[in-house]
């Protein structure tokens, strides 16, 4: 997988269920971050796009969880993307950093809506053009 971003995050300890392990759903927070971390990063700001009428919204996720974080686990969380269609889709993986064990493994389809109406082109699509193939 060619990515196109990444960063680093630590696991809290109040994201652990009572296995001491991170609950299923904080990986979702952590892709979720990452996407936004990305925009910051190309110079997009979600929170004036939405300001603009524009959102991007999940439409679908297809999740694997594989080996998992524990507490205060460093870990590398990864993007690349394709567009098909009108959906964006975030191919994510995060990595336990000490041993780069694959930990979580997502596809998200994001769709963009103008003023609650799916939207053909966006700013997102300008934004993206230069990552996709």
């Amino acid at each position: 997988m060619d990515y196109i971003f990444e960063t680093t995050m630590e696991v809290r300890d109040y994201e652990c269920d009572i296995e001491g392990i991170v609950n299923n759903a904080n990986y979702l927070h952590y892709a979720e971050h990452t996407r936004h971390l990305f925009l910051r990063s190309i110079g997009v700001s979600f929170a004036q796009l939405h300001e603009q009428g524009y959102d991007a919204v999940v439409a679908r996720m297809k999740l694997d969880f594989k080996t998992p974080l524990r507490c205060d686990d460093r870990f590398v969380s990864r993007l690349a993307l394709e567009k098909d269609g009108l959906k964006f889709i975030f191919h994510q993986a995060i990595y336990r950093e000490s041993d780069m064990q694959l930990a979580f493994r997502g596809d998200i389809s994001l769709v963009c809506l103008y003023q609650g109406q799916l939207a053909r082109t966006s700013p997102y699509d300008e934004a993206f053009q230069r990552f996709l193939q």
